[in-house]
């Protein structure tokens, strides 16, 4: 395809991903490396017939002055990524100094907010994208055997978790997991334990999480690997048959290798998705028990005086490179596969 040809096809796709991508991932970059400004305080004396007492308030007019001025706000270079809301490097040091037990290290570590909140993330990725993409294949393999009459149906119900929203998915296992919900109520009757309560747990809290994002990942997978067993080719299955093959060798030898790109597709939206897991913390009320990066974020932009914009733009930037650090090796290996082919 000639030069200009190619240009004309891919230009506007570049120009969105400039414009849409790459501008504002520079400008969470920029704005991580500025903090709010110190503010300006006034301090003002009331008197009364009872004597004169003195207050202290902000300067409203002149911060307003000083955010026109730098909207950006106050020059903190690395010291954002640096300090004790994120990678904590002097708290660190100190904890290496100070603790000589390896659990206590382990402890401290992660009582810190960014290391908490990333230890979490990083589980709830490499468990339930696994699950996820073994989950969504047997689905596939069941539905791709049923009966025609039958399998509209359960294409349906097995679509369900997808087309719900996922803060009403988490809401509704919410109430489900409740002491007064059918799963909650259930394991009490079943355990004899009035008290026993899903939530009240972190550990339980974390498989709740883990079960509700599997659940709700797990159609996405179904959907594309239904259609990539669609396209397997039937001769080759036959051969296997006529060879004596049986129906988990064919699986094993025939159809897995031949769905492996889809399941590297799967695997890369999957990471992608699940390391910046959100919903789920907001719908079960679990800010106590897991944390993510993704709610820091929320958590610094809600701030109660004011928002912390370059804490926020810093934790961004760090899931970003947390992200890329992921899909590094999946996206080698599909660049070696490509290299092989051609």
């Amino acid at each position: 395809m000639p030069h200009k040809t190619f240009m004309a096809f891919i230009w506007p796709s570049l120009l969105a991903m400039i414009l849409f991508i790459a501008l504002p991932i520079l400008s969470v970059g920029y704005q991580s490396l500025f903090i709010e400004h110190e503010q300006i305080l006034i301090e003002t004396e009331t008197c009364g017939p009872f004597g004169c007492t003195a207050e202290v308030s902000v300067d409203s007019a002149a911060m307003a002055d000083l955010r026109a001025e730098k909207p950006a706000g106050r020059y903190n270079g690395l010291g954002t990524y640096t300090n004790a809301s994120h990678l904590a490097f002097d708290e660190i040091t100190e904890i290496f100094a100070t603790s000589d037990n390896f659990t206590e290290i382990r402890t401290r570590i992660m009582n810190l907010p960014f290391y908490k909140a990333l230890i979490f993330t990083l589980a709830y990725t490499f468990i339930v994208t696994p699950l996820v993409i073994i989950l969504g294949f047997i689905i596939a393999l069941v539905v791709n055997s049923i009966p025609r009459f039958l399998k509209g149906p359960v294409i349906f119900f097995s679509l369900l978790p997808m087309i719900v929203t996922p803060l009403v998915g988490s809401l509704v296992l919410f109430w489900m997991i409740d002491s007064r919900g059918i799963i909650g109520a259930a394991l009490q009757a079943l355990f004899s334990d009035p008290s026993l309560s899903l939530k009240a747990s972190p550990a339980l809290t974390w498989v709740t999480l883990f079960v509700y994002g599997v659940w709700h990942s797990a159609p996405f997978a179904f959907v594309v690997f239904y259609a990539g067993l669609q396209t397997v080719p039937q001769d080759t299955l036959e051969s296997a048959m006529v060879d004596g093959a049986s129906r988990w060798e064919r699986v094993r030898f025939v159809t897995i290798p031949y769905l492996m790109p889809l399941a590297t597709f799967i695997a890369l939206m999957q990471l992608m998705d699940n390391f910046r897991v959100f919903e789920p913390i907001i719908g079960f009320s679990a800010a106590a028990s897991a944390t993510s990066l993704s709610y820091l974020i929320y958590n610094d932009l809600r701030a109660a005086e004011s928002p912390l914009f370059g804490s926020a733009a810093a934790t961004s930037m760090l899931t970003i490179i947390g992200v890329i650090i992921l899909l590094l090796p999946v996206l080698r290996r599909n660049w070696r596969e490509f290299n092989r082919k051609t």
